[in-house]
């Protein structure tokens, strides 16, 4: 991994339930094997993330979590020099996504960001 947990620290994160459900329902998403990607515009000009991992990925707790941190570190290393602003980012995981190579994972969030059209210019 190469992202610090300062650069983890760095990313605005969505908090409250309805952030989350705003840009479930309003949003759109894309969906790739290590991990699923819901984009909503919002009224900032910042990039804002969430991160959610549901008990139907996995019911023990430990392996959701895992899910979450490797969710994080792909964050890091890729929205900040990858993505747009002004959109909030929801990463969702999956199954594959404790098993799944790091590199991969990092290459399945720039295949979602470009399939919905919010890679920066120049980072192909």
């Amino acid at each position: 991994m190469q992202a610090s947990k300062q650069d983890i620290k760095s990313l605005p994160v969505l908090k409250s339930r309805g952030d989350f459900l705003n840009v479930q329902s309003k949003g759109r998403k894309w969906v790739s094997h290590g991990l699923i990607l819901q984009v909503r515009e919002n009224e900032c000009s910042t990039k804002r993330i969430g991160f959610t991992v549901s008990k139907k990925v996995d019911k023990s707790a430990v392996v959701r979590n895992r899910i979450k941190r490797r969710l994080r570190a792909v964050a890091a290393d890729v929205l900040p020099k990858s993505a747009k602003c002004g959109y909030d980012y929801v990463l969702v995981g999956r199954a594959l996504t404790a098993t799944r190579p790091y590199e991969q994972l990092c290459r399945d969030l720039k295949w979602c960001l470009g399939k919905m059209d919010l890679l920066e210019k120049g980072d192909d």
